[in-house]
């Protein structure tokens, strides 16, 4: 029997609304355009998340033009919230899991290892990918809020083995010596998306992978424009000169642009304000050979 996703499922009677004064709250809700109730239940975790997802785009354009990434709360909330930018996974769902707690959920950060679009028999990456969980109502949920083109798009059961469909995708986690491996299923294949640790990892781990993802020669993030947006109809991905629409029904839209049209589709439909600096990373883009 598949487990299907109740959002109408909470942990008890809570506020209806977070308390009054909550200034990252205030403004986080603000960014994500997000007026529903606010209380600690199974419901808002997955509206918020839903939120967070189709208004703060999924981009690392400031590893791609070498100008760093900083992790530091202040930081981000200056970022992703007062400038209005996206951010890859430590931005996001560092931000988002400050969120929760403010809000009061019982919410911690994992690390975990990416393991999409490689063989079973890859040697191991590197701890760079985050991702939060959640408890509610004594059960464990994943939420991720930061993993591009392929992010689940509502919480998922870590206790449940068994597929678990969502608007888009079906996921499935499955227990493994270390934690959890999140699949998804692609093309009626399963394809792993990463493995996280079940520990909650110290600061550093988080400063290490953030300084790799964003730093190291061989993180992708420094030779390929990125981007990508879910929302309730579609998921929108960029991958430096391709740009891919895949919608809900199964229909798929991809096609290339050129550096003017990289730049538009940057503020259209990944609802960025393209900057200055960007535009020679676009331009190198635009002239990007990709492999299928």
């Amino acid at each position: 029997m598949l487990h299907r996703f109740d959002a109408s499922a909470s942990d008890g009677d809570f506020p209806d609304r977070a308390p009054a004064g909550d200034d990252l709250l205030a403004r986080y809700l603000a960014r994500i355009g997000y007026a529903g109730p606010v209380a600690p239940t199974l419901g808002t975790l997955a509206a918020l998340q839903a939120a967070h997802q189709a208004a703060i785009p999924f981009e690392a354009m400031d590893a791609l033009t070498g100008e760093g990434v900083d992790i530091d709360p202040r930081a981000i909330e200056a970022k992703l919230i007062d400038r209005r930018r996206g951010g890859y996974c430590f931005e996001q769902n560092g931000l988002f899991l400050r969120v929760l707690q403010a809000i009061g959920f019982a919410a911690e950060g994992l690390l975990g290892r990416v393991r999409w679009m490689l063989p079973d028999d890859a040697p191991p990456t590197g701890r760079t990918h985050m991702v939060v969980r959640v408890t509610v109502g004594g059960r464990a949920w994943l939420v991720d809020v930061g993993f591009g083109a392929t992010v689940p798009p509502q919480p998922l059961a870590l206790d449940e083995a068994m597929p678990q469909p969502t608007r888009h995708e079906s996921y499935r986690v499955r227990p493994i010596d270390t934690g959890y491996r999140v699949e998804a299923e692609i093309a009626g294949a399963w394809k792993t998306l990463y493995d996280i640790e079940s520990a909650p990892a110290p600061a550093i781990d988080y400063e290490i992978g953030n300084w790799y993802t964003s730093q190291h020669p061989s993180s992708h993030f420094r030779h390929q424009l990125v981007a990508a947006r879910t929302t309730a109809e579609a998921r929108h991905g960029l991958r430096d000169n391709r740009l891919t629409i895949r919608r809900t029904g199964g229909a798929i839209e991809q096609r290339y642009l050129s550096a003017d049209e990289i730049e538009a589709a940057l503020a259209d439909v990944f609802l960025l304000n393209p900057e200055p600096g960007w535009r020679r990373a676009i331009e190198r883009a635009a002239t990007a050979e990709i492999q299928a």
